[in-house]
């Protein structure tokens, strides 16, 4: 995708705008104790934060599995972003596909409770990461 520098802040501004407001969503949700929407939301959240950069950066990903890499390589990899930062994505990304694709499988409320401070602190990571330029 040859974006415009114009049309790349647009689609990096809305994205971001949607992490926040999908981690918004997050903590809505984990006060009616629905710990698998939860999950799904903070993984989103940091998706849609996370696809932001590396398209700010002008990296395209077309999955999830995708943007876990692209990530790993050009932020995990070069210390832009911690090993921990790496494998909470990860652990997300469990999370989400398995409360929403497997069967018998609960997200826990110690879960979420965990991750949710942890996703902040990355949401915030990330946005700093972005380019002055954009």
């Amino acid at each position: 995708m040859s974006l415009s520098q114009e049309e790349r802040k647009a689609v990096v501004d809305y994205r971001l705008e949607k992490a926040e407001s999908t981690f918004v969503e997050a903590q809505k949700v984990s006060t009616l104790d629905l710990w698998n929407n939860a999950a799904n939301r903070l993984y989103y959240s940091l998706y849609y934060a996370a696809t932001a950069l590396l398209i700010a950066d002008q990296h395209q990903c077309h999955t999830h599995s995708g943007m876990l890499t692209l990530m790993n390589l050009y932020y995990v990899k070069t210390g832009k972003l911690s090993a921990e930062d790496g494998r909470l994505l990860r652990r997300l990304f469990t999370l989400r596909h398995e409360g929403d694709y497997e069967d018998f499988v609960e997200v826990t409320k110690e879960e979420i409770i965990q991750a949710t401070p942890e996703v902040r602190a990355l949401l915030d990571k990330l946005k700093h990461l972005l380019p002055s330029s954009l």
